[in-house]
C-alpha cells in the first residue's frame, strides 16, 4: 500500500523547512498555516517557495503543508523549495534530474561564522593604535 503523504526536511543557513505533501485534485501551499504571499508577503518569495513545482512539471497536484522556523524570510523561502524538491524527487524520482539540474536540490550550507575571542565580530579587528 502506497503511504497517503510524504515527508521531507529543507534547510538553509538556519531556516529549517518541514513539509509535508499529499496527492489533491489541485495544487495548493500552505505555509504555517497561511498562503504563501500572506507568510512571506512579497511576490518573490513566495514566488522562490512554488518554483520548485513549476521547474518538475509533475504529472500530479499536491497539496503542501510547510513548518518553517529559524532564520529570515529569505532563508525561509529557499528552505520551503528545497523541502519540496526533495518530498517531489521522492514522489516522483523521473523528476530528480531537472530538479538537482536547478540546483533545487542542494542543501546552501552557508552561515554565519562565529565570532572569535579578543576580535570585534567573527574577522573584524579594533582600529590599531601606535600611540
Amino acid at each position: 500500500m502506497a503511504p497517503i503523504y510524504t515527508n521531507a526536511v529543507g534547510r538553509r543557513k538556519t531556516a529549517i523547512a518541514s513539509v509535508r505533501i499529499t496527492p489533491a485534485p489541485k495544487s495548493s501551499l500552505l505555509v504555517n498555516g497561511k498562503t504563501p504571499k500572506e507568510y512571506f508577503k512579497t511576490d518573490l518569495r513566495a514566488l522562490i517557495a512554488e518554483e520548485a513545482f513549476a521547474k518538475a512539471e509533475s504529472v500530479e497536484n499536491y497539496a503542501v503543508t510547510a513548518h518553517v522556523e529559524g532564520g529570515g524570510i529569505a532563508a525561509q523561502a529557499d528552505a520551503v523549495r528545497h523541502a519540496i524538491s526533495r518530498a517531489i524527487s521522492k514522489v516522483e524520482p523521473s523528476t530528480r534530474a531537472v530538479l538537482k539540474a536547478a540546483k533545487f536540490l542542494m542543501r546552501d550550507p552557508r552561515a554565519k561564522e562565529r565570532k572569535k575571542p579578543g576580535l570585534v565580530k567573527a574577522r573584524k579587528a579594533k582600529q590599531w593604535s601606535k600611540r
